[in-house]
């Protein structure tokens, strides 16, 4: 999951597979462009505070990441191709069961605000986001009323 914008003030929603299932953090990157493309970034070490919380009955098909411009959904597999795919269901679920869009409405919102982003393509691992600016939800909001 080394993406760089994962950063101070992010909120990162993560799927549990398993009751009591444990939290590794990994390592810490001091600077890392747009995809690790070779296994690594600039590695430091960490000193920081999070907290967890469990989300009862709360189920996400893969991670994904709220900052504060944009909503962000992460897909992880071994190919591009799959992991785009992810991605782009694991936004077109949050966006259909938090904001309540029809799929034609997921399908128009994608289509005109949809930003893609390589994570990663290293130690064979793919990694695509999907990022929706917030302020195109607002505007669909409004347009709504």
């Amino acid at each position: 999951m080394d993406f760089n914008e994962i950063v101070e003030g992010a909120t990162v929603y993560l799927p549990v597979s398993v009751p009591g299932a444990l939290l590794y953090v990994g390592d810490g990157h001091a600077l890392q462009g747009d995809g690790e493309l070779n296994g690594n970034a600039l590695e430091t070490s960490m000193d920081v505070e999070f907290t967890v919380d469990v989300i009862p009955g709360k189920r996400v098909p893969g991670p994904r990441v709220e900052s504060a411009t944009h909503l962000i959904a992460m897909g992880l597999a071994g190919s591009l191709d799959d992991a785009f795919r992810g991605a782009t269901a694991n936004m077109a679920q949050w966006l259909t069961e938090e904001y309540k869009l029809t799929l034609s409405k997921v399908g128009q919102v994608l289509g005109t605000s949809a930003e893609y982003k390589v994570s990663e393509v290293a130690d064979r691992n793919a990694g695509m986001v999907l990022k929706i600016n917030k302020e195109r939800l607002k505007l669909l909001a409004s347009a709504e009323k």
